[in-house]
């Protein structure tokens, strides 16, 4: 049977767990790796038995592999990812897919013009609660989004952020909360609702000591007229993610791994006006659905997805395209927030690019940095 040979481009924390997985799925094998610290390279070729490179365009024209999985910093995955497609490589980047939209524009583009797959990382698009959201949305139950609400809580403590150089910093990271830990309940928000059209958000440094933001709030509006409201913070111990999603026929509520489906007994509009009672209400039955995580197979399933599309023409789970409405969203709250004013989606591409070119100079070295290199405990295998 014919298998995906994949290279992996970064071999940090994440990389790493990378390679232990791709080595535990049948339609894939890994056939070189590379990292800029050419001892990491070398300790990691060695391990798992695989040439090893210290330069991505090197191991890119190796011949050695079909398909690359790109793990390197945020700012790095336009060049590596761009030049892997040009070469004829299908490629699987991490989330973020970039730091600005037009950088994940010129990706997409590539990806189009070299006819190669191209996937991001949101693997929270294999949950099952996702996968339950996302059949009840398209089959209509609920009908006509009037409001939509996005709650993403996340707790980072200042060893975090101190624990690189790179880290909460717009040179290294080219963002905070953003960037980092909010794309993947971006990324479902956005497969559920929709880009919005417009955001009014806030931003700010609330907790931590970092020049980036820790939190943001933002006012959404969506074509259809609907309103929306998302939150997302490093600033709360208690990790937790919340949506709702109330329509004209119902309302679907995701509080964590659970689904609340509420049906209404007629259409809101029409009940509304027709109403005889002051206080007469709709009739509404609630559906309650409990799912487990599966986050520690989470980015298997990515990777085996990624592979059985380029064999088996499968559909991906998340795209390039995926991954770019994610930096739209993710670029228009900063951009709001930083300039106080309400920004329309699709974001200026020129506008953003020259805000951000000025943030990067204006970004300081960090002091007090205490390096350390390990992945959230919860992902490894």
């Amino acid at each position: 049977m014919k298998k995906v040979r994949i290279g992996i481009i970064g071999l940090g924390a994440m990389g790493y767990g990378h390679c232990k997985n791709v080595r535990s799925i049948e339609d894939v094998s890994l056939t070189c790796v590379c990292d800029n610290d050419e001892a990491l390279a070398r300790e990691r070729g060695r391990e798992f038995g695989v040439p090893y490179f210290s330069d991505s365009r090197q191991l890119i024209n190796s011949g050695l592999c079909d398909a690359i999985i790109v793990v390197v910093p945020h700012w790095f995955h336009p060049d590596v990812s761009i030049y892997a497609l040009s070469k004829g490589l299908h490629v699987l980047c991490e989330k973020p897919l970039a730091v600005t939209v037009s950088d994940a524009e010129r990706m997409v583009k590539a990806a189009k013009k070299y006819k190669r797959i191209f996937a991001v990382m949101h693997q929270m698009r294999t949950e099952p609660f996702f996968k339950k959201a996302k059949e009840i949305m398209e089959s209509d139950i609920i009908g006509k989004i009037h409001r939509t609400l996005c709650v993403d809580l996340w707790y980072r403590s200042q060893a975090y952020y101190d624990s690189g150089t790179w880290r909460a910093t717009w040179k290294g990271e080219g963002g905070g909360v953003l960037i980092n830990q909010a794309p993947h309940i971006i990324d479902l928000f956005i497969a559920l609702a929709g880009l919005p059209v417009k955001v009014e958000a806030k931003t700010r440094t609330k907790l931590h000591k970092i020049e980036v933001e820790d939190e943001v709030c933002a006012f959404l509006e969506y074509k259809n007229g609907a309103w929306g409201y998302y939150y997302t913070t490093t600033c709360e111990p208690i990790r937790n993610f919340y949506m709702e999603f109330a329509g004209e026929k119902g309302k679907m509520i995701i509080d964590g791994y659970k689904i609340k489906l509420y049906r209404y007994s007629a259409y809101l509009s029409v009940f509304t006006r027709k109403a005889k009672n002051m206080w007469e209400s709709l009739n509404v039955k609630e559906e309650i659905y409990n799912f487990e995580s599966n986050t520690s197979t989470a980015q298997m399933e990515m990777i085996k997805n990624f592979a059985e599309t380029i064999l088996k023409k499968e559909k991906l789970f998340a795209t390039g395209r995926d991954g770019l409405n994610t930096i739209e969203f993710i670029n228009a709250c900063i951009l709001s927030g930083k300039k106080k004013k309400p920004v329309t989606i699709p974001v200026d591409r020129k506008e953003y690019d020259e805000f951000m070119a000025g943030l990067k100079k204006l970004s300081k070295p960090k002091k007090n940095v205490k390096v350390q290199i390990a992945t959230d405990p919860r992902l490894l295998r």
